[in-house]
């Protein structure tokens, strides 16, 4: 699929003569921090690495919900939809048909699925996630009351020297106070095209910040003996 990352033709995912057995997930992270960007910076690499993920993760954690009280009868008529109703209804959804055109089979699965809530709460850059995790911070709410201080965090990769030196630039100085960078058209095509490099910066700068201004060991998962600026989170 790729000649060019695999020029010889081994080293892909998932491969049965492998002695020790490899994850997808765990192969696709060491493609990325190979010292040899070719993986980082090929055009779609990333990307279809993602959709199979993705994918997956659809397969193995997607669950559907309904409502107690419709609960048998819903979940015996699911029973009885055939695999080529819903696909047939798929396409003609996607292609945006008339739901009128609809088959009796088609439209009685149609109002199945509009009994049914869909959780895909682990499916990693889904809406569902998102709302996940905004629910698990509201649930820190009613466990330690509201909080007293609000923080934004939002460091800015393109603007910051040292996402260039990250990025292999070796010509800018972290030593000086204001370090020399390029400029911003250079830099704005640098966070383009290594976007692997834009998430260590801020997985290091989140790091820097909790472990250095917050006092926060990451190790034990708790507050250092000293604390930070805001005393022992």
């Amino acid at each position: 699929m790729y000649p060019t990352l695999y020029p010889y033709g081994v080293g892909g995912f998932e491969d049965p003569s492998r002695p020790t057995a490899l994850s997808f997930e765990h192969q696709a992270k060491y493609y990325l921090s190979l010292s040899d960007r070719s993986f980082r910076y090929h055009y779609s690499f990333i990307f279809v690495v993602l959709n199979i993920l993705q994918r997956r993760k659809a397969h193995l954690h997607t669950y559907f919900t309904v409502k107690k009280s419709s609960f048998d009868t819903v979940a015996r008529q699911l029973t009885c939809v055939s695999p080529e109703v819903l696909q047939r209804l798929a396409v003609k959804l996607e292609q945006e048909s008339k739901l009128s055109n609809l088959s009796p089979e088609e439209e009685n699965a149609l109002k199945l699925l509009r009994q049914v809530n869909t959780l895909s709460a682990r499916i990693p850059g889904s809406q569902a996630s998102k709302i996940f995790v905004r629910n698990e911070i509201r649930n820190y709410y009613g466990y330690f009351g509201l909080p007293h201080i609000f923080f934004t965090f939002n460091p800015s990769a393109a603007h910051s020297p040292i996402f260039q030196v990250m990025f292999g630039d070796t010509t800018v100085d972290l030593s000086q106070r204001l370090p020399h960078i390029p400029e911003g058209r250079l830099r704005a095509i640098r966070l383009a095209q290594d976007p692997v490099a834009a998430a260590e910066f801020f997985e290091f700068s989140f790091r820097c910040l909790f472990g250095y201004l917050f006092g926060w060991d990451f190790s034990k998962a708790q507050s250092t003996v000293q604390g930070g600026i805001l005393g022992h989170i």
